[in-house]
């Protein structure tokens, strides 16, 4: 952070505390502009929000923090704004995320309370109120995958052959995406995102937030960018969202095979946009620590491939990028 930016955050949050001296220590890491700082004053912690004008804008985390906390979901609540400046004083929710503590003894229990908290956010969700996740937003994520991914870390130019066999595999993606229901959709439900805390969890990054695909979150909770879980475990958890999502009216389909596809489809569409991401992160930002978790969505979608006759043509697509950048030299998708 920028010296002036500094002195005037810190200004910021002493005037918002009524304190005289504040000293902000880094809480925690953002694959975006924003930054995020813990200050201790006299009767609390309390989180720092710097994201700087124009290009980050704090007027989505207000609202869709307002619209989490009125569905009984437990996320910060903001003590103090200045959206001109882009600060934000934050309630803190804790040090410990769901990614830092999860294990085999755990995750039933953490996940039992992730589960409890979206079906919450998904019961309050009301039509034209979050942006939608349409077919142009589907398109412009998954145009991530050959624009960064492909073109900027692997280096390879897609055919025109890969070309046509990548479209028709995103129009697929995207046709099943809109055919699901439509609830709120956090947009990157997953371990690191969620605090253990009381009420357990607290939920963060939210700023993003969508009305689209019913599984998208609860996907990305166990298709996770920074941990896996053997497929078979995925499958019970995925059943048991579905089971609550039932009995919650929540507009799930009746049969579980038609929700599981839609579930896996959704993860392609997924996959392919976070490696697009994570390259960016690379090669625009100057951050590279994300791509080591690359040849995990590289996984998942292979696993998911060989369940689906119809992504054939997507894995012999992987198979060739794979060949040509070990014969150039390049990283190998994998």
């Amino acid at each position: 952070m920028a010296s002036v930016r500094s002195e005037e955050l810190q200004a910021w949050v002493a005037q918002a505390l009524r304190e005289t001296l504040v000293t902000l220590e880094p809480a925690s890491a953002d694959a975006s502009f924003r930054r995020y700082f813990r200050v201790q004053s006299r009767s609390r912690s309390c989180i720092v929000m710097d994201a700087p004008p124009p290009r980050e804008d704090c007027r989505p985390f207000v609202r869709v923090a307002g619209l989490l906390r009125d569905a009984g979901v437990h996320v910060p609540e903001v003590l103090a704004q200045d959206l001109s400046r882009g600060f934000l004083l934050l309630t803190d929710l804790g040090r410990r995320t769901y990614l830092e503590v999860l294990n085999a003894d755990n995750a039933d229990a953490l996940f039992a309370d992730a589960l409890a908290a979206l079906i919450k956010w998904q019961q309050a969700s009301q039509p034209e109120v979050l942006p939608p996740y349409d077919r142009a937003l589907l398109r412009r994520e998954l145009q991530l995958f050959p624009e960064w991914y492909v073109g900027r870390h692997l280096q390879l130019t897609l055919t025109s052959a890969e070309q046509e066999t990548l479209a028709s595999v995103c129009r697929l993606l995207e046709d099943s995406a809109l055919a699901q229901p439509c609830v709120y959709v956090h947009r990157d439900y997953m371990p690191r995102n969620l605090m253990v805390s009381t009420p357990n969890p607290g939920v963060l990054d939210f700023q993003d937030a969508v009305y689209g695909p019913i599984t998208y979150d609860v996907m990305s909770l166990f298709k996770d960018a920074f941990i896996s879980w053997e497929e078979q475990q995925v499958r019970n958890w995925s059943r048991q969202y579905w089971e609550q999502a039932r009995s919650s009216a929540l507009p799930v389909p009746d049969d579980l095979a038609e929700f599981q596809r839609a579930f896996d489809w959704m993860g392609v569409q997924r996959h392919l946009k976070v490696l697009g991401i994570f390259a960016r992160i690379s090669h625009r930002d100057g951050n590279p620590g994300y791509l080591k978790d690359a040849p995990r969505f590289m996984q998942y979608l292979r696993a998911t491939g060989r369940h689906y006759k119809e992504f054939t043509p997507l894995l012999k697509l992987l198979d060739a990028l794979e060949q040509r950048a070990q014969q150039a030299g390049g990283v190998a998708c994998r």
